[in-house]
């Protein structure tokens, strides 16, 4: 007979709010399908990786396992359920989700690290546990095995879970990326990722143009055929955009003159660990969450293995730059650093500085690129050392932040995502600043809050364009007249 040692400790608890569900669920609800609680929480990259497993999990055995996301968040601003009801939409989560902003399910449940999930049995017994991403064929292998043997002990109850999921934005853009001017024109590239695609703009914010079908797919091809899967950082040279494919973890290029998107780098799969001098095409990669260009080689961000890469285009090669693979904030020789979820990336002019938002940590980091190459961090202090601290660098907090680019005078300008601010790292000063220091004037007929901001980049006249990604839009900001308005949406 299937069951495990010990009762689980009931899901249906007072002051919980659960989502993609009319109701709350009881054990009592469940009893008769193979369970499996995904303790979660949204910034976690490793959480972010077994949602397509689930997902797999969940269309094999559609009537026999439910899986209940069971979010047990990190910082303050995922505790917000307004903000984990716009993650579920993100990342198209279907199956039921619980809130438990003071981790009442995790204790109860003995849990430790994100992501873990603990299995149930039919009867409502805990059968175990495991934590990190699991393998893929592994965990398919184990739930069947489950399932043969509940039948054999004639447990199972097959039927239906009513669900009613989140809606998915129905604007132009869906929660939007990052985005990049195009080098001698007076267009922008932007990573609409929710519509897994590329956006070309026009200095007016109109698009004028899209690459990848819509499809959430790996397919090279032609504009109108290929295919992406949310897309978040951009790089862009003379007629071509360089897509950081965050979700097929690969590394595209878009001809602008023919429309043809190729891929560069990644297999399709999430890679591990990054090594040395690697064929790129054959090369794994994990999450890259943003690019940036210069000569020949493209800088990216390896936000699943926490790891700075690089790919030599001259050569199809990729090598890591910075990060040992270690999920921490340590500085020192660049490949025994520890990052943690590195998400945004800007090169000095002489590029000779790589500086980057490891949004795990809340810091600005940098890395040398010049011999000896060296990771030194300017703001933030460790995994949970976070808030909305301006001042000294070494007081300063920033909150997930996951954008970043230079000002005129060399200064990182920061999309301080949680706190849905624009943050300056006044580098001569050493002190960080709000961009807006409430001097600013909102231009809109409704004026609302940014919220989760993913990308910031600056223009040549000065304009700063901040990617407000849970509001489907992008804002331009003018210093010059300390207003700011909705530039497109």
């Amino acid at each position: 007979m299937l069951k495990g040692k010990v009762r689980a400790p009931e899901i249906d608890r007072p002051g919980l709010e659960w989502f993609n569900v009319e109701r709350p669920l009881s054990l009592k609800d469940l009893e008769g399908k193979i369970v499996l609680l995904d303790f979660w929480t949204f910034c976690c990259i490793n959480c972010i990786h077994v949602l397509p497993t689930l997902a797999i999990l969940e269309e094999a055995f559609p009537e026999e396992v439910v899986v209940i996301g069971v979010h047990s968040p990190k910082f303050e601003a995922e505790k917000d359920s307004a903000n984990l009801r716009q993650a579920i939409a993100r990342y198209g989560i279907t199956h039921p989700v619980i809130q438990d902003p003071e981790h009442v399910l995790w204790q109860q449940y003995a849990v430790r690290a994100w992501p873990t999930i603990v299995f149930l049995a039919p009867d409502g017994t805990v059968l175990g546990q495991t934590s990190g991403e699991p393998s893929r064929d592994k965990l398919l292998r184990f739930v069947a095995d489950l399932l043969q043997q509940a039948a054999g002990a004639d447990q199972l109850r097959p039927s239906l879970l009513a669900l009613a999921p989140e809606p998915r934005p129905a604007g132009a853009l869906s929660f939007p990326g990052k985005m990049r001017r195009i080098p001698g024109t007076a267009l922008w590239a932007l990573a609409d990722s929710g519509h897994n695609q590329i956006a070309l703009l026009d200095e007016d914010g109109e698009i004028v143009r899209r690459f990848g079908s819509g499809a959430n797919g790996f397919d090279d091809g032609t504009a109108e055929d290929a295919s992406f899967s949310a897309p978040q950082g951009l790089a862009c040279g003379e007629a071509v955009i360089y897509v950081a494919d965050t979700g097929n973890h690969a590394l595209r290029r878009i001809d602008m003159d023919t429309g043809t998107v190729e891929t560069l780098a990644g297999t399709g799969q999430r890679g591990m660990i990054l090594g040395g001098l690697e064929d790129a095409a054959k090369t794994a990669l994990a999450s890259p969450w943003d690019l940036v260009l210069a000569g020949d080689a493209v800088y990216f961000a390896n936000a699943g293995t926490h790891q700075l890469g690089v790919l030599d285009l001259s050569g199809s090669t990729i090598q890591p730059i910075a990060g040992s693979g270690a999920e921490d904030i340590a500085d020192g020789p660049a490949l025994e650093a520890a990052l943690a979820q590195p998400s945004g990336l800007a090169i000095s002019p002489d590029h000779g500085t790589l500086y980057f938002a490891d949004s795990e940590t809340s810091s600005i980091r940098a890395v040398g690129l010049r011999e000896p190459r060296m990771v030194s961090t300017l703001v933030g202090a460790g995994l949970f050392e976070f808030g909305h601290v301006n001042g000294p660098f070494a007081e300063a907090r920033l909150q997930h932040a996951l954008g970043i680019d230079l000002l005129g005078d060399g200064s990182p300008i920061v999309a301080d995502s949680y706190n849905g601010a624009i943050r300056v790292l006044d580098l001569a000063a050493g002190e960080v600043s709000d961009l807006d220091d409430g001097t600013y004037t909102c231009t809109d007929t409704l004026c609302i809050p940014a919220a989760e901001p993913a990308g910031v980049t600056v223009a040549e006249d000065g304009r700063i364009f901040l990617v407000d990604t849970n509001n489907h839009r992008v804002l331009v900001y003018h210093p010059e007249n300390r207003t700011y308005r909705t530039w497109a949406a």
